[in-house]
């Protein structure tokens, strides 16, 4: 089997488990389409084991910078006006994204956009209801709270990212 027939059977077979687990036994724990957010961004990182620690260690910390700007905009200790408040978070937050990039395990700078974007997207698109919700709940020691609900699906996302490879690789020879 060719390698690139090999890698889309592997991803198919894989990204059908990852579904079934998101939407099934791990429902609430994971997000389906966060996941495959870090499996692109695996494989955007080179596919290999230092891939898995880029893609793992972006992501997270690109949604703990999200986080932090979440909670800045939510808790407006300067009552700003939006939307200058939040633009002036937004400013000050992606700088730190890039400005870590010198460091190795960190110099991914599309991953930490990619966990900085899947936190504020599933903070903003999620409803509140009764007071409770994402942005409601950013200090929540529960998969209620986004910053454990994205990196913990980001994390596995990486890790069927890392098997989809291997799988592939087995698969080709």
């Amino acid at each position: 089997m060719s390698k690139l027939t090999a890698l889309a059977v592997s991803i198919a077979l894989l990204g059908g488990v990852w579904t079934y687990l998101a939407l099934g036994p791990l429902a609430g724990l994971v997000l389906v389409w966060a996941g495959f957010i870090a499996w692109g961004a695996f494989f955007h990182n080179g596919g290999d084991n230092a891939a898995l620690q880029k893609t793992i260690a972006g992501t997270i910390y690109g949604a703990l910078i999200g986080w932090v700007g979440l909670l800045l905009i939510v808790n407006n200790p300067f009552a700003l006006p939006a939307p200058l408040w939040p633009a002036l978070v937004v400013a000050a937050t992606v700088f730190f994204l890039v400005i870590v990039a010198g460091c190795n395990l960190l110099s991914s700078v599309p991953s930490h956009v990619y966990g900085y974007v899947a936190i504020v997207a599933y903070s903003l698109h999620q409803p509140t209801v009764d007071g409770v919700g994402p942005l409601a709940s950013l200090t929540a020691a529960s998969f209620a709270n986004p910053l454990i609900l994205v990196s913990f699906s980001l994390v596995l996302g990486a890790i069927f990212g890392l098997l989809s490879g291997k799988l592939s690789g087995v698969l080709s020879k």
